[in-house]
């Protein structure tokens, strides 16, 4: 990742000794928070939107700020399926959402950035239709740093979340889900239901609607 970019995000614990650290990092220090004057906004996108000029998907990661690109080499294939079991206990299977963008949101109740980037999302589920976008916030529930359904019910309902939160077991969804390390993480699949592009980082309102409007360049 380029030193430019100044990526804001949470480590999953992979290990229990991992854990432990962070847990202890987590309580002395936070996670990091955006310098001094900066705030969750990437105005390169939006001036652009402003002056009508479209803009490729190249062009958006070209202009990132707090995030940078994550699983390349999934780009272009297809998202492997899921069944999943809401906090309402509704299930989400990810092929019943074809024919529409999909936004997948992995996050947790410890992570400072994952909470910084809930106003912005939203507001996207608040402006955005549901035939046209799924917002799946996915979270793998964890002893230490703890993160049980109980707590990620209790953040949809203090934060008023309006999109779907899942508490998941990491064992129950296969890779590249499995194997994510940070947060938060999302993963924007298409409506053919191929990966269009994963991040790692703080999203804003606008990068999230550049990425959702933005094609990767054709070829030739």
């Amino acid at each position: 990742m380029s030193g430019q970019h100044r990526t804001k995000t949470c480590l999953w614990p992979v290990t229990l000794v991992a854990a432990v650290i962070l847990a202890v990092v987590i309580f002395s220090t936070g996670c990091k928070k955006p310098p001094a004057g900066q705030t969750n906004t990437e105005p390169q996108p939006q001036q652009q939107q402003q002056q009508k000029t479209s803009l490729n998907l190249n062009d958006v990661v070209r202009l990132r700020r707090t995030w940078d690109t994550a699983f390349t080499s999934w780009y272009g294939k297809m998202a492997p399926d899921f069944n999943l079991t809401d906090i309402t206990g509704k299930q989400h299977r990810l092929s019943d959402y074809r024919g529409k963008d999909v936004m997948l949101v992995f996050w947790a109740t410890w992570c400072g950035p994952c909470l910084m980037e809930m106003p912005d999302l939203i507001e996207l589920r608040k402006t955005t239709g549901q035939d046209k976008l799924a917002m799946l916030a996915i979270s793998y529930i964890t002893t230490m740093p703890p993160n049980t359904p109980e707590m990620i019910k209790s953040m949809v309902e203090k934060r008023k979340i309006n999109y779907t939160a899942i508490p998941v077991d990491r064992s129950d969804i296969s890779e590249p889900y499995s194997q994510i390390n940070g947060i938060p993480c999302s993963f924007f699949v298409d409506p053919e239901g191929k990966i269009k592009l994963a991040t790692l980082g703080v999203l804003s309102l606008d990068t999230i609607k550049a990425i959702l409007q933005a094609e990767w360049p054709k070829s030739g």
